[in-house]
This record gives C-alpha cells, structure tokens and sequence, in this order.
C-alpha cells in the first residue's frame, strides 16, 4: 500500500485520506475555551494580590533538580493522570537536631499519590520500609554512581536522597512518577498546627517518654510534638510492626484531608493561606513542580471531597530469610501497579434523556474501521492509544501522525460510518462525531489533539483493597 505525504503534513495510506483543517468556527471555540480556563485560574486566585501571595509561596519552596539522575529507561507516561511522590523524611539538620542525632538521612514514609485524569479521586500507595527490594544504580548530586543492590526500600533514600527512591519505586511498578515532595518532621509539625491540630482515636491510654507522647484514649485532636509522636511510635500502639504503623499514618493523613477539604479550611481565605504558608516552608520538592502546576494541581482538585481519597498499602508477605522484613506479594501488588499505569478514568456523562427512536444505535467495536492519528506533540501517543482501543475490540486500520497540531481531540467519519462513530464515541468520551465528506466510506478517524484521548474505564480505576482507608471515614472507626 502506497504512503502518501498531505500538505497538513499526515501521513496516510492513499485509500485513506487525512483529517481536514477545523472549520473557523470550531477554531474560534478553542481560542475562547482557553481563555476561559485561563480566566477560571485567574478568579480562583481572586485578584493580582492573590496572585502576589501564589508567588509569595512560591519563593518559599526548596527545589532540587534530578531530571539527570532519574536514568533513561523510564516508564511511558501512558495517560493524563498524576503521580507524586511522596517522602517523609528523618534527617536530623536544622530544626530537627532536638529529635537525636542520626548520620545521613533515611525515608521513614514513602507514599506514591496517584491523582486520576480529571482530578476525580485519588489513592495514596504506601511502601513498608522494611521492604526487600532490587534498586538500580544510582547517581548521587555529585555524580558518585551508587550501584544496583538488595537490601530495604528505604535504604534508596539514604544512598541517593529523592532521586534515588523516585528511580527505584519507578523501577518496581513500572508507574511514570511525574514529581517528588518531601517532609521533615519540623515541616510536619508546621502543617499539622497549620490545620489547627488533627482529630485522632487512641484505643487506650497512651504514655511513652522516647517518643514525647502522652495521650488520653478516645477521640481527641493533636498538634505539633503530640502528632508527630502519634505518627512515629511503633511499639506503644498496635503490635509493634511497620505495617501497623503506616495504618496509624493512614488513618492520620485521612483525618488530615479530610480537615484540609472541610468547609471551615476552605471557605476562610486566612486560614487557607496560613496553611498554604506552612506547608511550602515546609516542603522540598523537584523544580519541574512549578508555580503554575501547582495552580493547575490546585484547580483541578478543587472539587475532590475527601470521599474520593483512600490509601492502600502495597501487598506484601514475609520475607523468608528474616522474619523482621517483607517482600511485595506480586501476585496482588502487580494488578494494584498496572491500574495505576492504565488509569484512563474519566468522569461518567451526566444522566440524558432516553434516546429517540430514531437516534444512532451504536455498532460492536469489531465492525468499526478506526484509523488512529496524533496531532499533538505527545510521542507515540497514536500508537498507545491505538494498542489500547485494539484491546477493546476495534479494528485499527492506520495509525499515523500529524506535523500539524490541533488544540481538540476529533472523532470524523465517512459515508455510512454514522453508527461505527457513536461507538468509538463512547469508548473516547467528550468528542462528539462529527460528518467528513473527504472520508473513505466507512471509516472512522480519531485525531488526537492537545488535549489527548483518554478511554472510558471499563470499571473501577483501582479495585478496592483489604485495609483500604477512605478520608471521609470516622476516625474512631475500625478498619
């Protein structure tokens, strides 16, 4: 079959001509759609004085750059999710001399925060310390290679810092890490009296001198040097184990989000400020973290309420050859890795009427003839999406790309393709089909703009899992 060249610059078979140049009316609607989300950014922030407290933040962030150190081999960034990594870490610098001396510094949480596509929920994933796992090489900031060892996750931290551990959680899950955060225990502290304390549930009366922690049993809010002993003893509470402990933090960092969401934090532009204020002094991070995804991290979750947050740990046994360690249970942590990587979940259509009797029937995925372009500046976003769409059933007639990019995805078909189009619709939502008159008969042509093509979930993103915590959930009850 002969290649040809378009003067849009899309490549094609020659009984399969290319997409068509958007009409000047649907490229105005696009020049207007941006506008308004700009302008949605611009009320959130309020005013230029709101404005000029985002860049007051801002400037408080430490950054680090690791793009060099992160290796070349990295997963694919397989959707519009967001994955960030977050450390919680034991230094001893600064601030946190009171609490011992330790040389070095080692990660006593590590949790990866996956947000859906949309901003529609989101799970925080937290790694046991006492993990056994395999870490690649590593390159420290003055270059010194550490190389691939055995030993426990956390000792990733200690060898390379958040490069480190942010190569070796990419390299155990296959999950494309977009950015790092990273908390010390004097930054926990601000945070936590930033919130005005955080509503805890002790089973019993709690007395521990090591760990600065004197509690009454029942419910009751900590602040400062109390949360953090809450969050870090491990032989006073529960049976002693890491496992044990990293519920105790779930059930902490639930009640933090859900104080964080709450009506109270939200609705007092004081108070949400100060709590701004606190986390970034508190809080260093990768310098790809910029002010402006922060504001677009910040939008999109506006309307996440504690509800559609959860943690889970990744499933693990017992590590043979010591009884003090674990090792992941690949069986049950490699389906919790891949819904992850795959996440393609978008927000279900708002309830419609029942069609006419005359409205298009969709067809089965097999009987539509789909060639697959990509007209943003994604590489081998075509194929990706292609791959996933044969998965379903599709058949994928051509996959090409553009050199010309278009701002919106684009669903067109040809004569006869009416029905064919309502499916791939609704396997690709939030591209309404639409008539091409250059097209073969029969065809369908997905064009994939800057605004990407994310399937519809063929069920729940990340299936629930034994333990599971929700943020909205009473803190007093069991789990």
């Amino acid at each position: 079959m002969q290649r040809t060249v378009a003067p849009s610059g899309v490549y094609y078979a020659d009984d399969a001509p290319p997409p068509p140049e958007p009409p000047v009316r649907g490229r105005l609607w696009r020049v207007l759609g941006g506008v308004s989300i700009a302008l949605s950014v611009v009320l959130v922030a309020g005013s230029l004085t709101a404005y000029g407290f985002w860049r007051r933040l801002d400037g408080q962030i430490d950054r680090e750059h690791v793009d060099g150190r992160l290796g070349e081999n990295r997963p694919p960034k397989l959707n519009g999710s967001l994955n960030i990594l977050l450390m919680g870490s034991d230094s001893r610098a600064g601030e946190n001399a009171r609490y011992g001396v330790e040389a070095g510094r080692r990660s006593d949480t590590t949790i990866l925060l996956h947000i859906s596509p949309g901003g529609e929920s989101a799970i925080g994933i937290s790694f046991p310390r006492d993990s056994m796992v395999r870490m690649p090489p590593c390159k420290k900031k003055n270059g010194t290679v550490i190389p691939a060892q055995f030993g426990m996750i956390n000792a990733a931290f200690s060898n390379g810092g958040p490069a480190c551990t942010w190569r070796t959680i990419e390299s155990l899950t296959r999950i494309h890490i977009d950015h790092y955060v990273e908390v010390d225990f004097a930054g926990f502290k601000r945070v936590v009296d930033a919130l005005g304390g955080v509503e805890i549930c002790v089973p019993r009366r709690i007395d521990d001198p090591k760990a600065e922690l004197h509690l009454r049993a029942g419910r009751q809010v900590v602040h400062g040097d109390q949360a953090l002993g809450y969050v870090r003893t491990r032989y006073v509470l529960g049976d002693g184990s890491d496992l044990d402990r990293i519920r105790r933090q779930q059930a902490f960092m639930a009640s933090v989000v859900k104080k964080a969401t709450g009506k109270g934090m939200l609705t007092d532009p004081g108070r949400t400020y100060g709590f701004l204020s606190a986390a970034t002094k508190s809080i260093k991070v990768d310098d790809r973290l910029t002010l402006s995804v922060m504001q677009k991290l910040a939008s999109g979750l506006r309307g996440m309420s504690a509800g559609k947050v959860r943690f889970v740990t990744v499933p693990v046994q017992a590590y043979p050859q010591d009884k003090n360690r674990v090792q992941f249970d690949q069986a049950l942590a490699e389906p919790l890795f891949r819904a992850v990587r795959e996440d393609n979940k978008v927000p279900d259509p708002a309830p419609t009427q029942a069609p006419a009797q005359n409205a298009v029937q969709p067809v089965p995925p097999a009987q539509v003839k789909v060639g697959v372009y990509n007209a943003s500046a994604a590489p081998g976003l075509a194929q990706r999406t292609a791959d996933q769409l044969g998965e379903r059933g599709f058949h994928i007639v051509k996959v090409g790309t553009s050199r010309k990019r278009y701002a919106r995805t684009m669903i067109l078909y040809g004569a006869g393709a009416e029905r064919q189009a309502a499916r791939l619709a609704i396997a690709v939502p939030g591209h309404p089909p639409r008539a091409w008159r250059s097209a073969k008969p029969g065809y369908v042509y997905l064009v994939i703009g800057k605004d990407g093509a994310e399937l519809r979930a063929l069920k729940p993103v990340v299936p629930k899992l034994a333990g599971e915590i929700r943020a909205d959930r009473d803190i007093c009850a069991r789990t």
